[in-house]
């Protein structure tokens, strides 16, 4: 059996469950992106300090995962590379999300950081035509 005729085969319900996991990874990374603000807006001395780091450290995470880790990314380094760019910013917002006072938040969101990106790239790797 071919999957949408890219001749790869198709694993019984996967496509519905690539397609959630892909969901909870677009809902993780805006969640690493409002901790990273939020941790931002709530550190540093000063107003300035604060709208800098809370507006600067998501949008320095988003021109990041844009450039290296986002589906269309301008450049596409080997997986390895891509991993160390979700690490540096999922991880970013775990830690954030402890340093703003919620460790078990912060465990919890670490654990559906892992596993969804571990089940991401599984299912990506299992979609590549064979060759």
């Amino acid at each position: 059996m071919t999957s949408e005729g890219r001749g790869t085969a198709a694993v019984p319900a996967g496509r519905p469950w690539f397609m959630v996991n892909e969901v909870v990874a677009f809902v993780v990374e805006l969640a690493a992106l409002a901790a990273l603000a939020r941790w931002g807006f709530s550190t540093g001395d000063g107003v300035a300090a604060r709208l800098l780091l809370g507006i600067g450290t998501p949008a320095a995470a988003i021109v990041l995962w844009g450039m290296f880790a986002a589906p269309r990314a301008r450049f596409r380094p080997p997986l390895a590379g891509v991993l160390l760019v979700k690490a540096v910013v999922l991880g970013g917002g775990v830690c954030a999300v402890h340093a703003v006072g919620h460790p078990v938040g912060a465990v919890f969101f670490g654990v559906v950081v892992v596993v969804n990106t571990g089940l991401a790239e599984t299912f990506r790797r299992r979609a590549l035509p064979a060759a």
